[in-house]
């Protein structure tokens, strides 16, 4: 099967103030290697040329830290096609470059579907790969229907808003919950002009990141991603609010749902629209990197209590 590589050192730009590097740049060196995998893929057969654009991200979880200094190795691989699909296995690999050492950090799944150059309205059909036996094409399969399946679930809260409250107690979710603005410019963007996932999901982190730090007033870093919804594209232009807010504490860990709104500047009648969902799960570290006991979640909005069931349905899968 196809399969792709590509490394980059980690520099104090990619990581905290206590040298952690940011699950967001993970995340994107993650999908920048699935996007050039799936897109080379897609063009290997005659007719429209086309790019392989976002369309979820499976569960992710974080391993093992990685710090400033160290080596990033990401590693993609095309494991199932559908008709209008791409299924990449990603794993990343750090390495100490003085001592030697290696360890694999993350392992994640991304979907993929190629939009034509000439209209990014048009899905193309995806050439086929061969499996090494019946077996791995049917459990490819049985992902593919799953997450189909489950993408569609989730559009059905897709109205949903953070609302704002003042002088909130300590503690509570309207306490932490944070939100980011960002412009999507020409450097966000693929030649589609529509902005790459991975730029999406770094700015779903860092906003994930300070929610869950203003929550324990710790250091704080990403232990895992449930899965990413791509709902629909964002333009370059467009404004797009990143809000999160938690969800469910544990002892060691905190989830944080995280949503992407986007607002059409230039075509402001198209209104603003919900782009992407997901959850993060975080965990509270001190000085040594060992993990603190996280605060207790004081619910004060009975709605959010329909959300804890799906966070039980999520733990045991």
């Amino acid at each position: 099967m196809a399969s792709h590589e590509l490394s980059r050192i980690m520099r104090p730009d990619d990581a905290n103030i206590v040298g952690n590097v940011h699950g967001g740049t993970i995340l994107k060196m993650i999908e920048e290697a699935g996007c050039i995998i799936g897109t080379r893929h897609c063009n290997t057969q005659n007719g429209d040329r086309c790019v392989a654009a976002l369309a979820r991200v499976e569960r992710t979880d974080f391993l093992h830290p990685v710090f400033i200094g160290e080596v990033a190795h990401v590693s993609a691989e095309i494991t199932y096609t559908s008709k209008h699909s791409v299924e990449v296995q990603v794993n990343v690999l750090s390495e100490n470059i003085v001592t030697g050492a290696k360890k694999l950090t993350n392992k994640a799944t991304l979907w993929y579907v190629p939009l034509s150059l000439q209209n990014v309205a048009k899905i193309i059909e995806v050439p086929l790969i061969e499996y090494s036996s019946p077996e791995q094409e049917e459990a490819g399969k049985k992902r593919y229907e799953a997450q189909k399946l489950e993408r569609i679930e989730t559009k059905v809260r897709n109205g949903e808003i953070i609302m704002s409250v003042s002088l909130p107690e300590p503690y509570t979710v309207a306490f932490s919950q944070s939100s980011l603005i960002h412009l999507i410019g020409p450097s966000d963007c693929t030649l589609h002009g529509f902005v790459h996932g991975g730029v999406t999901m770094k700015l779903m982190d860092e906003v994930a990141g300070i929610v869950a730090a203003r929550h324990c007033k710790t250091n704080i870093v990403t232990a895992s991603v449930d899965a990413i919804n791509f709902h629909r594209k964002i333009k370059k232009g467009c404004v797009i609010t990143v809000s999160g807010r938690m969800t469910f504490t544990s002892n060691k860990s905190i989830e944080i749902e995280v949503f992407v709104d986007a607002d059409p500047l230039v075509e402001a009648e198209k209104g603003k629209y919900r782009a992407v969902t997901a959850f993060f799960t975080c965990i509270s570290l001190d000085k040594e990197n060992k993990p603190l006991l996280v605060p207790p979640l004081k619910v004060k909005i009975m709605s959010l209590i329909t959300v804890y069931p799906t966070k039980t349905k999520r733990t045991m899968c």
